[in-house]
């Protein structure tokens, strides 16, 4: 069987129980913690874990896109469709992040598909 994706590299072993374990729970911070544990994780295990850096990574994009989405719905409670949109943030934000901590506890690699990809 081929790779589905070759240049990629592969998830952490059954035994990186503790890589797995902390990409969930970076991503599952978002909920509340929003931008700020996935940057201090990408920061300080970037270098030591490939698999937690490029999942550090995807949560702070995906916070990053939801601190913009906040921002423009601020703006727009002017208008009073910023209510809606607050909400609609708000569950977009839950949904996925759990979606996600739920992915990589399995250490299977997630990417948002509502990102924007500023942090490479």
């Amino acid at each position: 069987m081929s790779d589905p994706n070759p240049s990629m590299p592969p998830p952490p072993s059954d035994g990186a129980n503790n890589e797995k374990s902390l990409a969930a729970l970076v991503h599952a911070s978002g909920i509340i913690f929003s931008f700020i544990v996935p940057l201090v994780v990408w920061l300080l295990k970037k270098d030591e874990s490939p698999y937690l850096g490029r999942q550090s990574v995807e949560a702070l994009n995906f916070q990053i896109t939801m601190v913009i989405g906040w921002v423009v719905s601020s703006i727009l409670t002017v208008i009073l469709i910023g209510f809606l949109l607050y909400l609609v943030v708000f569950i977009v934000n839950i949904v996925f992040c759990i979606i996600a901590a739920v992915k990589t506890s399995n250490g299977e690699e997630y990417r948002y598909p509502l990102s924007i990809r500023l942090v490479k």
